[in-house]
This record gives structure tokens, C-alpha cells and sequence, in this order.
């Protein structure tokens, strides 16, 4: 049994609720169509943006999709890591990091790659021995070059400047290759008898920035050298990219100044002062990347007394293969 009060505040109730109710459909249809308004402002806003840019490009087509837009950046941020590189190559090339002659500017070698460039170390008032391997072994004048185009040997002598720029003994190179043609004369070179670690190594940049070739090999200028028996030993190795090849020794290193082979690094070479392998030095050969290694790191590579040890201390870091060849063993010559 209910009063009478509480019904009518049930009522009041009731109608409070309807109220609410309809004040919220209200709110809600307002905000709907505030909504709906924006909306269709925003979708005539980009019709008329779109007609706009049209008529102004004049080309009439779709606005550009996130994905082509997207590809388009990638497109651009690999043109500017290309032109990096080109400038970095360019950089490379001009401070003597990359040869000069490898690569075409079609991607392919300018020039023919050789079997192997045999550099003979000569020196002044050693003539009479050039002369006898121009007798002997190495051909001369339109053959030197014969040799180089049909069996893809070049030889060159290699010797330096006079520490007298252009005295006689610069003059009397000077006259003999113009006769010849046959000598790599370095240039940035002081021919100092005590400085052969270093002649061997800008004839290696010097060679390998000059020749593209498989191998490069250092001789004596008393040394016999067989072409076809060397070309034929060469051609076991081409599968090999880093390949060090000669009559592979040790031996004592001498802290005796008064002695011949005197080392003044012995001390680097341990308590018992032995040398690390290495191939003797009349003859030996490394292939085209340990060369251009050389080429590239020219100017931190250390030097020792020796050439031949000079050149087996650049190998112990590096992946190479020390080939231990007999031929090269037993090859000196006496003219």
C-alpha cells in the first residue's frame, strides 16, 4: 500500500528522466550534424585544392598516394647516398686509393688485364747488367711490346732519380730510355742504395697503379728469368686472390752495424732475433689484390733494412698464402 507522496515523488522522478533524455538527444543530433558539417567543408575544401593544383600544374591527374610518395623519397635518399659515394670514390682516386686505369666509365677495364708485370731493380752504373738481360731474357723494342699484347707480360726497369736532380746520372737514364723504352722511372724516388725497402714499394703502387694485372713480381738485375716457365707456374694460382710467392726462408737478424745485413729494428724481432717467413730476395711475387693492399696503405706501411723482409712483414696481418716456389730458389745469374 503506497502513499500518496510517494507517488508523486515518482512522478517528479519520471519526468526528470524524459527530460534528460530528450536534452541528450538533443546535444547528440547537434553535435552529429556539427560533425557531418566539418566533414563535408573538409571534402569540398579538398576537391577544391585538388581542382587547384590541377589547373595550375596543368596535368589533370590524381594527387600523388602515400606510396608513391614514399618511394619517391626512397628514390631521392638513394640518389644522395650515390652521389656520396661518387664524391668519396672521387676523393680516392685523387689521393692515389684507387687505380686509375681499371675501370672504365662503363664499369668495364679500360685497358686488358695482364698475367703479371715484372719490375727489375736496377740501379746507376749497373748497364752492362741491363744490357745483358736485354740479350738474354727480356725482349727489346717492338717485341717488349709483342710481349705484353700476346702473352700479357710487361718488364720494365725500375730505378730512381739522382739525389742531383738532372746531373749526369739522370741524363745518362734519360738518354738510355729514350733508346729503349723500357724503364719505370720513379720520380719521388732518391736512388740511395740504403733505401731499397722503399724503391720496392712505389714500384708496387707505382706498378699497380699503372697496370691492371693478375700479379707483380720484383727481380734483381742478376737474375734469369724463364718467361714461359713463370707464366705457366702463374697461371696455377689465378684461383687464388691473395698470393705470395718465392723461395720462402728465415734467419738470423744481425744487430752488428759493421755487418752486411745489419738491422737496425733487430729489437723488434724478439729475444732470439729471428726473421718471420718470407721469400728471398732475387726474386718474388704477390698477386693483384696484395699489390693494390700496398698501393692503398702506402703510407702506413713500415720498412725494414731488407726488401724482402720488408715485403714479408706487410703479409703476416693479412689472409695471404706463402707459396714456398723451388724454381725461384736457384735463379740467380751471373751475366
Amino acid at each position: 500500500m503506497h502513499s500518496r507522496g510517494s507517488s508523486g515523488r515518482l512522478s517528479a522522478m519520471v519526468m526528470k528522466s524524459r527530460i534528460s533524455f530528450l536534452m541528450f538527444s538533443m546535444l547528440a543530433t547537434m553535435a552529429s550534424l556539427y560533425v557531418a558539417g566539418r566533414l563535408w567543408q573538409d571534402a569540398e575544401a579538398r576537391v577544391y585544392l585538388i581542382k587547384e593544383l590541377d589547373r595550375r600544374t596543368g596535368q589533370g591527374q590524381p594527387a600523388i598516394s602515400v606510396d608513391d610518395t614514399l618511394k619517391v623519397l626512397a628514390c631521392k635518399d638513394q640518389q644522395k647516398k650515390l652521389s656520396a659515394l661518387e664524391m668519396e670514390l672521387a676523393a680516392a682516386r685523387s689521393e692515389g686509393f684507387v687505380s686509375k686505369h681499371s675501370i672504365g666509365p662503363n664499369g668495364t677495364h679500360s685497358r686488358r688485364r695482364l698475367l703479371a708485370v715484372i719490375g727489375i731493380i736496377t740501379e746507376f752504373g749497373h748497364k752492362n747488367n741491363r744490357d745483358s738481360i736485354r740479350k738474354s731474357w727480356m725482349p727489346t723494342g717492338a717485341a717488349l711490346k709483342k710481349l705484353e699484347d700476346d702473352k700479357g707480360i710487361a718488364v720494365r726497369f725500375i730505378i730512381g732519380r739522382s739525389a742531383n736532380r738532372g746531373d749526369s746520372l739522370d741524363r745518362a737514364i734519360d738518354e738510355e730510355n729514350s733508346k729503349t723504352n723500357d724503364f719505370l722511372i720513379l720520380e719521388d724516388h732518391v736512388e740511395v742504395s740504403e733505401e731499397l725497402s722503399k724503391k720496392t714499394k712505389k714500384f708496387f703502387v707505382s706498378a699497380a697503379d699503372t697496370w691492371d694485372s693478375d700479379f707483380y713480381a720484383k727481380v734483381n738485375d742478376d737474375v734469369y728469368v724463364n718467361l714461359d716457365s713463370l707464366g705457366a707456374m702463374l697461371t696455377k694460382y689465378w684461383e687464388q686472390p691473395r698470393v705470395y710467392i718465392g723461395c720462402m726462408k728465415s734467419g738470423e737478424v744481425f744487430s752488428e752495424r759493421s755487418h752486411k745485413w745489419y738491422e737496425p729494428d733487430w729489437w723488434k724481432f724478439g729475444d732470439k732475433r729471428s726473421y718471420f717467413r718470407h721469400a728471398s730476395g732475387e726474386m718474388y711475387i704477390i698477386s693483384r689484390a696484395l699489390a693494390q693492399f700496398i698501393s692503398i696503405n702506402r703510407g702506413t706501411l713500415s720498412t725494414y733494412a731488407h726488401d724482402d723482409v720488408t715485403v714479408g712483414s706487410w703479409m703476416i696481418a693479412l689472409d695471404v698464402k706463402h707459396v714456398d716456389e723451388g724454381k725461384l730458389c736457384c735463379s740467380t745469374w751471373s751475366p
